[in-house]
């Protein structure tokens, strides 16, 4: 049975949520403040947190980076309508993927099961050894584990921070377009929508912690005007 956390102060919306989720078997804990969200948070492991932005103690971004410190559990933000800067924040501070209000539940029921599909087939074992450990370099990624290493150092990275890396390097020298990624790492829905400020957020993120100088990248690169490729 899948867990979910639901952090939002308007309790009502926190209600239905919890209610419909339910139905669909979900295990629901609940928070209405920053500070509740992540005593929950380090007490348990979620498959998802579903995150507001505006809370009372510690509001969303806080609490988003607060989890980052000691968890890379897949968090979508709840961000208001046309908050473009929230959800630029938002992924800044360690989110996977935001939701705008006001939303259709049937909206955030798909998104918590699209991640926890992708996160599943991810976990499994292949059942082949030589294809669980890609090595390019000094760079180590552990497909099977969901963990990166630089040298003899692990990096930690957020779950599309991953899926992200994963992917190009899996992939050696093709250059994928920003709409393509935006597809394959978010989902079909996210590329509708056509928001590719996700996908340079998350490598800029993500050349920040793996590139030794993140202005001049020895891993993933840009072809400018096309996107971005991982040279092998």
């Amino acid at each position: 049975m899948a867990r979910v956390l639901v952090v939002d102060d308007e309790k009502l919306i926190v209600k239905g949520i919890r209610f419909s989720l339910e139905q669909d078997n979900f295990e629901v804990d609940c928070a209405y403040d920053g500070e509740e969200a992540i005593r929950l948070a380090k007490q348990n492991e979620y498959d998802v947190v579903l995150l507001d932005v505006m809370l009372p103690r510690f509001d969303g971004f806080e609490v988003c980076q607060a989890i980052r410190e000691f968890s890379e559990m897949p968090i979508i933000m709840l961000t208001a309508k046309g908050g473009d800067m929230d959800k630029i924040l938002g992924l800044e501070y360690g989110a996977d993927d935001y939701i705008t209000k006001p939303f259709n539940i049937l909206e955030v029921k798909a998104r918590i099961k699209a991640i926890i599909r992708r996160n599943s087939r991810k976990g499994r074992k292949s059942g082949q050894p030589d294809s669980r450990m890609v090595v390019a370099r000094d760079l180590k990624l552990d497909r099977e584990g969901r963990r990166v290493f630089i040298g003899e150092k692990e990096i930690n990275l957020t779950a599309k921070e991953f899926d992200l890396l994963e992917l190009l390097v899996c992939n050696p020298n093709k250059v994928y377009s920003r709409e393509e990624l935006l597809s394959f790492v978010w989902g079909n829905k996210a590329s509708e929508s056509g928001d590719v400020r996700t996908v340079d957020v998350h490598v800029r993120r993500l050349r920040e912690k793996i590139e030794p100088s993140p202005s001049d990248p020895k891993y993933v690169y840009t072809k400018w005007g096309v996107g971005y490729y991982f040279r092998a």
